[in-house]
């Protein structure tokens, strides 16, 4: 796939997973309880422990999955990453050669940004979506004022976003969110109906 075909790929629930977790066991077993409920896409935070171990396992495992590695902070991690099987990768921070790391093996990055300045510069250097981190720090008002001036930005909220507020910031002109414990802790079960529940909520907003 193409860079651009993976971004559309991640973007079209409107939500992936995001797992961290204290080993790549804990990881891969957060991971497929919500792919099995129904997510196409989730991202293993490389803050789990031996996290490259998850990515790769769920890759091989989960074939048709979008498995991406998050809390990459630079070139070295990015080509790990890679190397793993990660389809996309997210940051924390915007960091030039991690857009340009990913973007030499044809893998999209969302760095993370919290400001319009940071948000120009990760566009002018290629980033392929901006992660607004963390999204509790602000909310989905701001994200709708920021594109007022910047409509052309594929943002996506992460940090702080929940079951509750995601339609909201979907609303607001987001792409994508990126949900952590708030979608994927509590074990199968709890996940998976939570994830049931978000994605026809996001469903609805999206017809709307």
């Amino acid at each position: 796939m193409f860079r651009w075909e993976i971004v559309q790929a991640v973007t079209e629930q409107r939500v992936f997973g995001i797992v961290r977790a204290a080993g790549p066991g804990e990881a891969v077993a957060a991971a497929e309880a919500v792919l099995d409920a129904g997510l196409r896409a989730v991202e293993v935070a490389l803050t789990t422990p031996h996290a490259l171990t998850a990515v790769a396992r769920l890759t091989e495992q989960r074939p048709g999955a979008l498995v991406g590695a998050g809390t990459v902070l630079d070139a070295a991690a990015a080509r790990a990453a890679v190397e793993s099987g990660a389809r996309f990768l997210v940051s924390p921070n915007l960091h030039p050669e991690v857009i340009r790391a990913g973007h030499r093996y044809g893998v999209p990055v969302f760095p993370g940004v919290s400001t319009p300045t940071e948000i120009v510069r990760a566009l002018e250097e290629g980033a392929d979506a901006v992660k607004i981190f963390p999204a509790s720090a602000v909310s989905p008002s701001w994200l709708r004022d920021v594109r007022a001036a910047l409509p052309q930005v594929p943002a996506i909220p992460t940090g702080g976003v929940t079951i509750d507020n995601a339609p909201e910031w979907i609303a607001a002109g987001a792409v994508a969110c990126g949900m952590g414990s708030a979608l994927t802790s509590g074990g199968a079960e709890a996940a998976g109906r939570r994830v049931a529940a978000l994605l026809a909520r996001l469903a609805q907003e999206v017809q709307r």
